[in-house]
């Protein structure tokens, strides 16, 4: 995800989630579009899974076609942080 990131130009903020979804933070100049990034940051983490020897799996079983977007302009951003920071580890 850090490759994509540096080639689009956007900053992964913090990273972390649970079993069943993930959640990032990120920083991106309004050029790129919420929809973009998702399928980037997607597309190139199923690819590294499965170059990475893990098993393939169903088109469900590692991103569903949906994702959960929203803006936090009014919160600190160290706020927003460690509620990420808390999450489960993703498998």
């Amino acid at each position: 995800m850090r490759s994509v990131s540096d080639s689009m130009k956007f900053r992964i903020l913090e990273f972390n989630g649970e079993g069943d979804h993930v959640h990032v933070l990120l920083e991106f100049p309004p050029k790129l579009s919420v929809s973009m990034l998702a399928k980037h940051l997607k597309g190139v983490s199923s690819r590294a899974y499965s170059k990475a020897g893990h098993p393939k799996p169903s088109p469900e079983t590692l991103w569903s076609p949906s994702y959960f977007a929203t803006s936090v302009g009014g919160a600190p951003i160290e706020v927003v942080k460690q509620y990420i920071e808390q999450q489960a580890r993703p498998h």
